[in-house]
């Protein structure tokens, strides 16, 4: 993902390319792309009842998918310094599209499981190489507006994949999600009249170093799942490889130097917390809706719009008021909202569902105010060099963050069995509590660090 940063540090590009039709059938991807996940968190309980699942083996359509669209965002961002956007980009929407047929015909979970595997590998060409086709071919006097339009259209995926999968899961039923993403592949033509042309280069991609990535982060939420001692023992030993083999490599996967970096993995850590309380709340919500309430598919995605929405709107303001006052205000303004957003939802998720919608609208400002400010401030600390990895690595701790989120929330809730709703589901958001107590003492301890180089001379 480096050659966001080259392009970046280069003169404007004078490739001609049609660029705001580009940007806008891309945003139309992503639009299709980043619903595919929040249509099936409203879906689940229905895909639970219909395959006789347990909550634990549900949440892996979620956090699996996660996991490897995290993984395949970064490895797509790695592969674009030598292999042509076009060919990428075709080649993710292409699997991505007969993901989605095998998962319409899916009729058991584990076929379903590898649908959305599959999908999540595609998916992850889209938005990885958004930013960097943005970085490298539109001129910087229109590259903000042409990333916000890009990130706009993420937001507001997050709030219409609940509604649209509300909707076609009630009255279709939850196969003909996949319906929905397969139109993804009617995009090929244009992304092929429409991307500049690119010439191959030499280049050196760590497969090795990806796959264990990816081995490495499985093994740990499956561990997570199951408890199991042998799984705990592979776990160990993969990331002990994992970590062996970085410092042994000469360009791996994942540059060791910015893993030593404390204040960027501080950063990491906040960010990756504020991602497991978002997933988690559109995990848990529409099962409270469906369990306590008896709301249909439709209802659910009704009432968890707004909250998408607002934080949309408030993306705009939370970018301006960032410029003028900095990074660490907003920080602290989201973890507040969040930890409120938390015990409220502790102590009144199960009284009325008008307060799962209300509640939720200050948790989605919460966790948009964290991730908008914690991806500049990286920019800001990390040195020239080290941007485009550094974002990378962020992109793969977010989806790693959520993936835990939904296995640790599916997981209490297999533990509680028994137990009341109102107990079972005040447990996990008091834990929730917990979660972002402590992501603000790391933000604190981050704080003091600046604060003391800042103050030493120079």
């Amino acid at each position: 993902m480096s050659s966001i940063l080259t392009a970046s540090s280069k003169p404007e590009s004078t490739v001609s390319f049609h660029e705001n039709k580009l940007i806008l059938v891309w945003s139309l991807t992503i639009l299709l792309v980043v619903m595919n996940t929040t249509m099936f968190n409203v879906a689940l309980p229905f895909i639970i009842e219909d395959l006789s699942l347990n909550s634990s083996m549900a949440s892996w359509l979620v956090s699996g998918y996660s996991i490897i669209f995290a993984i395949s965002t970064l490895t797509f961002g790695r592969l674009s310094d030598f292999v042509p956007l076009s060919r990428l980009l075709l080649h993710g929407i292409f699997l991505f599209g007969i993901a989605s047929v095998i998962g319409f015909f899916s009729t058991h979970f584990l076929f379903l499981l590898g649908a959305r595997i599959l999908q999540a590998a595609g998916a992850g060409a889209v938005m990885g190489l958004s930013m960097i086709m943005a970085g490298r071919y539109i001129p910087l006097s229109r590259r903000g507006k042409a990333m916000a339009f890009i990130t706009s259209a993420a937001s507001l995926a997050f709030g219409l994949g609940p509604v649209l999968g509300g909707v076609i899961t009630q009255y279709l039923g939850w196969k003909y999600l996949f319906v929905v993403t397969i139109i993804s592949v009617l995009s090929i033509p244009f992304f092929l009249n429409l991307l500049p042309k690119e010439a191959i280069k030499k280049g050196h991609f760590d497969l090795f170093g990806a796959i264990l990535t990816g081995l490495s982060v499985t093994s740990l939420l499956l561990y997570l799942t199951t408890f199991s001692y042998w799984i705990l023992l592979g776990t160990v030993v993969l990331f002990s490889i994992w970590w062996k083999y970085l410092h042994r490599t000469e360009e791996p996967f994942i540059p060791p130097v910015l893993l030593r970096n404390k204040q960027y993995t501080k950063l990491l850590f906040i960010n990756s917390s504020a991602f497991y309380i978002n997933f988690s709340n559109l995990f848990l919500m529409p099962i409270i809706l469906t369990t306590v309430f008896e709301k249909g598919a439709a209802e659910v995605g009704m009432i968890i719009f707004p909250g998408a929405v607002i934080a949309v709107v408030a993306g705009q303001f939370i970018g301006r008021l960032i410029d003028r006052f900095g990074n660490a205000p907003l920080i602290i303004f989201g973890q507040l909202l969040l930890v409120s957003a938390s015990i409220l939802f502790a102590w009144f998720s199960t009284v009325n569902p008008n307060f799962i919608l209300f509640i939720y609208m200050l948790a989605s400002v919460g966790f948009t105010s964290i991730s908008s400010s914690i991806s500049n401030e990286i920019t800001r600390i990390l040195p020239t060099e080290q941007i485009g990895s550094g974002i990378g690595i962020l992109q793969l701790m977010q989806f790693f963050g959520a993936g835990l989120g939904v296995t640790i929330s599916a997981l209490l809730m297999t533990l509680q069995e028994g137990l009341a709703f109102e107990m079972v589901y005040r447990n996990i958001y008091i834990g929730f509590s917990c979660v972002i107590l402590i992501a603000g003492i790391i933000f604190g301890l981050y704080r003091r660090r600046v604060r003391v180089r800042v103050s030493q001379p120079s």
